[in-house]
């Protein structure tokens, strides 16, 4: 199944006119998982024509501003536009505390429905069809980093079910376990019904200093988003403020045996030379772009 990707939000701590704070937008099937909410998100959402309406969870790397001052405004509109879920949340340690101080003071008012889980480290949440893990980072205050993981799936040919004339019964759980089936008399395979979809990945590495859990997350990944806020030459203040430098992004990329590097949460002190930024990581790995604000793509 495609998996869409919308970067609502690119830049670091402070945005700049191109870019506005991190924000990420992840689609899979009914799902609709918001990575971050940076300041401005909710406006966002109404500029790359998606309906925030449609949230199912949102997941919180870290509790620094550039990353949450958002959500206060994102769940005042859902709220006025008669949102009808509950809302999943998923954080580091310290965000039940931290979600319910900030609503306390912005949106005192009719609270969306929320179930709110503190994560760590490994699989949180899991599915027929996907999982999601989270392993902890190196930064000033608690984080973590984000895996969504679609499991390698068995898939029925609807074509071949309407050549054959096959009814939506229980006949089409036994096709899915890979077993032959007889009707009107005749064997159709098994093999000749289905199709094998390969496990996707994709992992979103935000504030860190490098250290190997970044490697460990981002294994075998089809996309690796990360951070990069620094250049090479300012390796000693990404070490200090606990960043990941472009070249260091790469590094994750190439050693992790992912197949595409995205970086987002650029510094503004590169708004007018990500040229640079790009370079750098291509010198570790060669298929990377940089994200731009409401960006799209398919997994």
């Amino acid at each position: 199944m495609d998996i869409p990707i919308t970067f609502l939000g690119t830049s670091q701590a402070i945005p700049t006119a191109k870019r506005n704070h991190t924000a990420i937008l992840l689609q899979y099937d009914n799902e609709n998982i918001l990575i971050d909410c940076g300041e401005g998100t909710q406006r966002q959402f109404r500029k790359a024509r998606l309906n925030p309406c449609k949230l199912t969870r949102l997941l919180i790397t870290h509790w620094h501003g550039d990353h949450i001052l958002g959500i206060a405004g994102l769940f005042q509109t859902l709220l006025l536009n008669g949102y009808n879920r509950t809302l999943h949340v998923y954080g580091p340690r310290g965000t039940k505390h931290n979600l319910n101080a900030l609503l306390d003071l912005l949106v005192p008012y009719n609270k969306i429905p929320l179930v709110v889980t503190e994560v760590e480290n490994g699989k949180f949440l899991e599915t027929k069809d996907f999982f999601i893990e989270s392993i902890p980072l190196k930064h000033s205050i608690p984080a973590v980093a984000y895996s969504f993981v679609e499991k390698e799936r068995i898939r029925i040919k609807k074509d071949k079910l309407r050549k054959y004339k096959i009814p939506n019964s229980p006949i089409i759980g036994e096709i899915q376990k890979g077993k032959d089936i007889i009707l009107n008399g005749k064997k159709i395979k098994a093999s000749e019904l289905t199709y094998k979809t390969e496990q996707k990945k994709i992992t979103i590495i935000l504030d860190t200093k490098i250290n190997p859990n970044c490697y460990e997350i981002a294994k075998d990944s089809d996309l690796l988003i990360t951070e990069a806020v620094y250049l090479n030459n300012e390796k000693e203040l990404a070490d200090l403020h606990e960043h990941l430098t472009a070249e260091q992004a790469g590094d994750i990329a190439k050693k992790s045996k992912s197949k595409k590097l995205i970086l987002a949460h650029l510094s503004q002190r590169y708004d007018c030379n990500e040229k640079a930024v790009l370079a750098e990581a291509r010198k570790k790995f060669k298929n990377v772009v940089i994200a731009e604000d409401l960006m799209s793509v398919v997994v």
